[in-house]
């Protein structure tokens, strides 16, 4: 059940966010373990490829970085890292992504994090007209437009999506 009427909290994403000028909108719901974005779409009433997940991976030195992807996809690690010009790119261990982002898994944004690390977006994101990314905390996303997010986190854009 969403929690649309419950007071949106103050992360270090939120506070980004304001920094930038960036207009978002709130959307909390019910956090379930291990539910991804199969829940928070169901639970806010939208498609779940406007859902946009925030990876934190690593390539071949452990140097991490964050991929954004459609809810609804998987990434083509091989593919990314061919396009990131890597050698290899693999998931981060959470507690490692949780020391580079300062959040927790199931709350990951790219927004606010710790530590600056490169930013890779799946290019068809832009097509949609507005998309809804974690806000910092499980149970709280954001709804933005992409174009905004090219534009403050400047990321390099890539065709990894796998169906």
């Amino acid at each position: 059940m969403s929690r649309a009427d419950t007071h949106a909290p103050e992360t270090p994403a939120t506070r980004f966010l304001r920094q930038h000028k960036m207009p978002f909108s709130v959307h909390l719901y019910t956090y379930e373990e291990r539910g991804g974005t199969k829940v928070s779409s169901r639970e806010l009433n939208v498609s779940e490829h406007a859902v946009i997940k925030t990876l934190v991976m690593e390539d071949e030195d452990r140097h991490p970085l964050i991929v954004l992807m459609h809810g609804d996809r998987k990434v083509s690690t091989k593919e990314l890292a061919r396009q990131a010009g890597r050698k290899h790119i693999n998931p981060c261990d959470p507690a490692v992504a949780q020391r580079h982002t300062g959040y927790l898994v199931g709350g990951t944004s790219p927004f606010g994090t710790r530590k600056q690390m490169p930013v890779f977006m799946e290019k068809s994101i832009l097509d949609l007209p507005l998309v809804y990314i974690n806000g910092g905390k499980r149970g709280f996303l954001v709804g933005v437009h992409p174009h905004d997010i090219l534009h403050i986190l400047q990321p390099a854009t890539v065709n990894a999506a796998l169906e």
